[in-house]
Parts: C-alpha cells; structure tokens; sequence
C-alpha cells in the first residue's frame, strides 16, 4: 500500500499507509481523530530511482499524448513491412530443382 499525506488542521500534516481505493477519503489525525483532507506535501524522488524505471516513466508520459505511429517511425504508404505486401521469397532453387534456402539457415537439410 502506498503512503499519502494528509493535514489536520490542528496538528499539521502527517502520512498514513492506506489503500489505493481510499487514497481520496479524508483520513483521522492519528494524533487528535480530525478528519483530515489529502495534501501534496512531497513529489516523487525521481533521483534515486533505477535508470530503466526513470525511462518507463518518461516513455509513458510522453506515449499518452504523442503515441508512436508507423508514419512517426518513418514507414510510408507503399512499406513493404507493414502493406501487406508479398515479401520476397528467399527460396532458391537449383538446377536439379532442388530448393535451398542459403540465407535463411543455411544448416538446416532442405526437404
């Protein structure tokens, strides 16, 4: 459960452990039993966090008003990758019809 802060107005502000769902909820002055209303006393400490957790955040702001699209990532219209388009065959075929596939794994046996 997350910590949230809270300010009674008689003894001043205090965090309490509580669930998600109650996180809006005026919460009891642990000290004289006032309902209290939420305040934002700190910000999250974005300075210790893990460098891969700073990048997720960022990569979720940034996706809620600016998602990435095909055209932003440089794909046109006529794309091969994503038209649907029939991608070339790498099959080739020897002179005793045989086929061979000699870049796609060339150590597998052709059947």
């Amino acid at each position: 459960m997350p910590n949230y802060d809270y300010n009674c107005p008689d003894c001043g502000g205090f965090t309490e452990n509580r669930p998600m769902a109650m996180s809006g909820d005026p919460c009891d002055c642990p000290q004289c039993g006032t309902p209290s209303p939420r305040a934002f006393f700190s910000t999250p400490f974005f300075a210790l966090m893990d460098k891969a957790t700073r990048t997720a955040i960022g990569t979720n702001e940034k996706a809620a008003h600016e998602p990435k699209t095909s055209k932003s990532l440089g794909h046109g219209a006529g794309c091969s990758c994503c038209s649907g388009a029939p991608k070339k065959s790498k099959t080739v075929y020897r002179a005793d019809g045989a086929k061979a596939f000699p870049s796609a794994r060339p150590w597998m046996i052709s059947h």
